[in-house]
């Protein structure tokens, strides 16, 4: 692989999503903490800071999840779409640089939508005083960031082989299926139906499982509640495996087709 053509692909995604999409996302995000800043004592009294803590961080993930799998599952189609994906591989540009740099360059853009996100809730912390564990705040937008990058993962590598609003509905399928994972096969281990048994073994080997990734709940109630170090570089690990995996799958199914 040509790092350079790599970083150029990633590059340009990264200037096209910020110019067209993720500022209005960042002021949208702005908006919606302010309001709710205003509204939680109303309705929540003594309990609103923590509240208020727990609603920023799953806001900022819902946020994330949109731009990773609308972004993504447009990011390949989009060119084969326009058939402007015969002139980038006519050029000196393999196909497995291709779908790395437009990996990368949406890597970047979900880091840089969480760092600021992540710096306006900082932002309306400390302007209300209200108590939080830099840290537990810093380690929760971390593994949100690699829940994110493993789901763009899923929405580029369904985007290669489908079209987008197919690859979109079955990235937010694999999205809420990868979160009860664990549920699903602890249901199955209830049962006596060696099937569904089967079903839900099978679901959770194939799935991610995406809770290994979700430290939010936790990052709420400070360090202390959060996993040890060891199972959080292994969850870590894990995310990283998974993402570099289903790349490769994109790559291969990229590389076999015709246009």
């Amino acid at each position: 692989m040509n790092f350079g053509r790599i970083s150029v692909i990633a590059t340009n995604v990264f200037r096209e999503v910020i110019r067209d999409r993720i500022l209005f996302i960042i002021g949208f995000y702005f908006l919606i903490l302010a309001v709710a800043i205003y509204l939680l004592p109303q309705f929540a009294a003594a309990t609103e800071d923590k509240m208020f803590f727990d609603f920023s961080l799953a806001t900022m993930s819902l946020l994330g999840l949109v731009v990773a799998v609308f972004v993504g599952t447009e990011l390949v189609n989009k060119e084969i779409e326009k058939r402007t994906v015969l002139v980038l591989i006519a050029k000196p540009i393999s196909r497995s640089e291709f779908i790395t740099g437009k990996y990368l360059g949406l890597l970047a853009v979900l880091a840089f939508l969480i760092a600021a996100m992540t710096a306006i809730a900082l932002a309306f912390l400390l302007f209300n005083q209200i108590a939080y564990s830099l840290a537990s705040i810093l380690i929760a937008t971390f593994f949100l960031f690699l829940q994110l990058s493993l789901i763009a993962a899923v929405a580029i590598t369904l985007g290669v082989f489908t079209s987008s609003l197919l690859a979109t509905a079955l990235t937010f399928a694999v999205y809420l299926m990868g979160n009860i994972t664990q549920d699903l096969l602890k249901l199955g281990r209830l049962g006596n139906n060696s099937n569904i048994q089967n079903l839900t073994q099978t679901l959770y080997l194939v799935l991610p499982d995406l809770s290994r990734l979700d430290v939010k709940n936790d990052a709420v109630y400070g360090l202390a509640a959060l996993p040890n170090t060891t199972a959080l570089i292994s969850n870590a690990g894990y995310g990283l495996l998974y993402t570099a995996m289903l790349l490769a799958i994109a790559i291969l199914i990229f590389s076999q087709r015709e246009f």
